[in-house]
């Protein structure tokens, strides 16, 4: 979220989602900000489950694409989490497909949940190509 040295609302907003998910106290968020501001390490956390990462990611990816105007930036923290969560596209698609079904059953403006399920969609393809990217360099493969 610091690559480009600017946190925006958005960044904040997934920010505090992924902070309330990973259970972190109130005060450590600004600790780990401090930290990679100053180039110093941070105690470990604990490890997830793959089943608690699930839960973030899907709970991350809900507040982004709630959101309704994803960023460059949002796009690369799912990405982002996708790669270090180890998401495959078996697990992405079942996330997706939670998704769709908890847009589904919030909102019963059928407008409302088109649009949502639209930015859902757009939002899968540009994680997707962004993982993917991450994932053939990762590879030493070239894009």
């Amino acid at each position: 979220m610091l690559l480009d040295g600017v946190l925006t609302r958005e960044e904040k907003r997934l920010i505090i989602r992924l902070s309330s998910c990973l259970n972190l106290d109130s005060h450590q968020p600004a600790e780990v900000y401090q930290a990679i501001m100053d180039n110093a390490e941070t105690e470990d956390g604990d490890i997830l489950t793959a089943e608690e990462q699930h839960e973030v990611y899907k709970t991350v990816f809900e507040v982004a694409i709630i959101n309704a105007s994803l960023s460059k930036d949002e796009f690369r923290v799912m990405a982002h989490l996708r790669e270090i969560f180890s998401i495959d596209d078996e697990e992405h698609n079942l996330v997706e497909r939670e998704l769709r079904d908890m847009v589904k059953e919030r909102f019963e403006d059928p407008n409302v949940v088109e649009k949502t399920l639209n930015t859902l969609r757009d939002s899968v393809r540009v994680v997707t190509t962004l993982f993917d990217n991450v994932r053939k360099k990762n590879n030493g493969e070239t894009r």
